[in-house]
């Protein structure tokens, strides 16, 4: 009986010490936040008054921001709703990977810097940001403003920080609404992650290898100012670089790249000008030609990172490898290499490069998509995570647990209730009526302020943007015009033609349309394996049935070969590698679904 219960202490205490040692980091991406209720520095206006609430609100109208990838309001309540869903779950780290603002204006990062502040005091978290291509727009501040802020006669009107800038004729000026560079965001942010910490026991750049041969904080404190985190992009153009690694908690690395490249437009302009120089979306693919530095550093710290036995997490605005489970051939064959942000998929061998470099788990954004992917070679084993965002289908965060420095766990939180979601509501019902008596305007679906919850506002948010936005600019006309009054009974039978087979039951079929195909295609794109919780089971059924249909269909018709790309297309994105909640082993090179 001794030896039992002493069995059973020995277990127990194994368990609890195996818990102990367990990390978890909460990643926030793409959060792109904007302060509804903030203030500008230099003018008295505090946005219009909502009769729900009685709160002056400075929010962009839902027109703008259902021709978006991202909304530009919501995402603050769910930001929030994040947080104290991290804190619920004890989890004292938090990473974000780039856009954690929407074009870096000033009154928008001291909003945000006053929440990370608030939660970083009242729960001792952790904060370690690194850039994305809205913040900063370009390498240096910049006069800018929006066309779209929503005023109080329901229209639109105009917030610019110069004379000269916009076409709303009803309009502000704040030097607040400029579009802050590197410098304003360091000073502003420098608290998470850009400046060293007290309590951080490692910290360094690029710039400076002798920290990690002899750290201390005040050195380190040294190098982490502006003036030593400069390269040349090109010969005479010198911008600022914020990569930096940090220890938070006892051996376990995170490394932070700022993979934002701002190339020059005109070789033969001032270095200074802002407007000269390209936006960073293209992400790592010109990391390679132009950030080169970045490449060698990567290298210098996860060889300083396995020689020391620490565990070490990159995590990135940038993906390293492509996203869309193998289907960009296929997408560019049927859109074309213009279309679907096909020019941001990564090359082949960016994920090469990292791999070899040594990193092994890799977390990024940027693209809104909730996906994993992998790169196996004989000696090396990458893999990429694509982080949701706050801000689009499927509004999630992802948790990741490290186990050991060979086994960890990722999980991904919906964000399916947020509070307050529907405060701004009343004020998008008098924008709505001021559309319609507009009638040269496009009337966006008002049943979006019917939805019920936030994830179902972030659907009803993507089906707006597909209609709106995506069909018109992506997708052939023909195609589009042959397809829009079929339903899924026709493309069952288109699907048949040239077949030998049994013709199944098809009555079923009808219930679907094309258009809901070409939604469900984006849902996937969006929300990987997610995406099944918003699709008929029975659809996703027939889906199966359509997609083994066109792949033997040999038909030349121009039609049936783009629908059969479709399928195809939608094949991949269905069934790419784990993306909800798995288990990853890098001994074994394997990622398992748990």
């Amino acid at each position: 009986m001794k030896k039992q219960i002493l069995f059973i202490l020995i277990l127990l205490f194994s368990i609890l010490n195996a818990q102990e040692k367990e990390v978890k980091v909460a990643f926030l991406s793409d959060v792109h936040f904007q302060d509804l209720y903030g203030n500008f520095s230099d003018n008295d206006f505090k946005g219009i008054i909502n009769p729900k609430t009685g709160k002056a609100t400075i929010l962009r109208t839902m027109e703008s921001q259902l021709h978006s990838t991202r909304i530009f309001n919501e995402n603050y309540f769910a930001f929030i709703a994040a947080l104290d869903d991290i804190v619920s779950k004890n989890i004292k780290i938090v990473a974000m990977p780039g856009d954690f603002s929407d074009d870096g204006q000033a009154y928008n990062l001291r909003g945000l810097h006053k929440i990370l502040e608030e939660y970083k005091r009242k729960y001792n978290m952790k904060f370690y940001l690194t850039t994305g291509n809205h913040d900063p727009v370009g390498p240096f501040r910049k006069d800018a403003g929006k066309d779209d802020f929503l005023g109080e006669n329901g229209k639109p009107f105009g917030i610019y920080s110069k004379e000269m800038i916009g076409e709303k004729p009803s309009r502000i000026y704040t030097k607040d609404i400029a579009e802050s560079g590197y410098l304003e965001i360091l000073n502003e942010l420098k608290d998470f992650g850009f400046y060293p910490q007290k309590n951080d026991l490692f910290w360094s750049t690029p710039f400076n290898k002798n920290l990690i041969s002899s750290y201390s904080f005040d050195d380190a404190l040294v190098a982490a100012d502006y003036t030593k985190r400069m390269y040349e992009v090109e010969k005479g153009f010198s911008v600022p670089d914020l990569s930096y690694v940090v220890e938070p908690i006892e051996d376990v690395w995170l490394l932070a790249i700022d993979g934002n490249t701002y190339i020059p437009k005109n070789l033969n302009e001032n270095s200074s000008n802002p407007s000269n120089y390209k936006g960073a979306s293209i992400g790592y693919n010109n990391v390679l030609t132009n950030k080169k530095h970045l490449i060698e550093w990567v290298k210098n710290i996860t060889a300083e990172a396995k020689k020391r036995s620490k565990t070490l997490i990159a995590f990135t605005h940038y993906p390293m490898i492509d996203y869309n489970d193998g289907a960009s051939s296929e997408i560019e064959k049927l859109l074309g290499d213009k279309k679907w942000q096909l020019e941001r998929v990564p090359q082949e061998e960016v994920a090469k490069i990292f791999s070899e470099a040594g990193i092994k788990i890799h977390f990024a954004g940027h693209m809104h998509i909730n996906d994993t992917g992998s790169k196996k070679t004989e000696n090396d084993f990458l893999v990429n995570i694509q982080v949701p965002s706050l801000a689009a289908y499927i509004p999630a965060y992802k948790i990741l647990t490290i186990k050991s420095a060979d086994k960890m766990e990722i999980e991904t939180q919906i964000l399916d209730d947020v509070p307050r979601f529907d405060e701004l509501f009343p004020l998008y019902e008098k924008e709505f009526l001021a559309l319609q008596k507009d009638s040269n305007k496009l009337n966006w679906n008002k049943d979006i302020l019917k939805t019920k919850s936030y994830r179902e506002l972030m659907l009803f948010h993507l089906k707006e943007l597909v209609r709106l936005r995506m069909i018109p600019n992506d997708w052939p006309n023909d195609f589009i015009e042959k397809g829009q009054n079929l339903n899924g009974e026709d493309l069952l039978l288109l699907g048949y033609k040239g077949i030998n087979r049994k013709i199944i039951q098809s009555k079923n079929y009808k219930k679907w349309t094309f258009d809901d195909l070409i939604l469900d295609l984006y849902k996937f794109q969006s929300a990987d394996e997610l995406a099944k919780r918003d699709i008929p089971k029975e659809r996703l059924e027939q889906y199966k049935v359509l997609e083994e249909l066109f792949a033997e269909n040999q038909s030349k018709d121009q039609f049936i070969l783009q629908l059969k790309m479709l399928f195809k297309i939608l094949s991949h994105l269905s069934n790419g590698e784990p993306s909800n909640h798995f288990e990853i082993d890098f001994k074994e090179k394997r990622i398992k679904n748990i």
